[in-house]
């Protein structure tokens, strides 16, 4: 049984599925919504834009992510919360990590996706793949000229940190 969360958390996340309702409900995207918030005051909130905005990138949590780091002027989410009205896709659990929130909150599980048709298992199975054998073809080519950007970073000195 997962933890009860505080009732701040819950409330944020009650918040996090009503979004993902509401978007259900009137057909803007799939049924996914996000909030993010700092110290308990939301900084920004999205909904799945797949559809609407023909963006297969515009999940929820990165509609959300983007929202707030705009709103934030950084490219991180330091000292946030995520609260998600459902288990991250694998894109998403890799912007979560890159956006460095300090907890993800969820509601429904990957398995409640599924049942819904919102199936990632093939994603995550993918990944723990090689490139040269996944299901859509990936193939390295210019593997010199490929690294100049990252030697070009690395001389940049006034690069910003990730």
């Amino acid at each position: 049984m997962p933890p009860t969360p505080p009732a701040a958390d819950a409330a944020l996340l009650a918040r996090a599925v009503a979004l993902a309702t509401e978007n259900a409900r009137t057909g803007r995207g799939g049924p996914f919504g996000a909030v993010v918030a700092r110290d308990g005051v939301v900084i920004a909130e999205g909904t799945n834009l797949v559809t609407a905005t023909h963006d297969p990138t515009a999940h929820a949590e990165i509609v959300a992510i983007r929202a707030a780091c705009r709103a934030l002027r950084s490219h991180q989410l330091d000292r946030c919360v995520v609260y998600a009205s459902c288990e991250p896709c694998p894109m998403c659990l890799g912007a979560l990590y890159w956006a460095r929130p300090t907890a993800v909150w969820f509601a429904a599980s990957r398995a409640d996706a599924a049942a819904a048709g919102f199936d990632d298992a093939l994603v995550y199975a993918e990944v723990a793949v090689p490139p040269e054998a996944r299901r859509l073809p990936f193939r390295r080519a210019l593997e010199v000229e490929g690294r100049a950007p990252f030697d070009a970073l690395r001389a940049n000195g006034a690069r910003r940190p990730y």
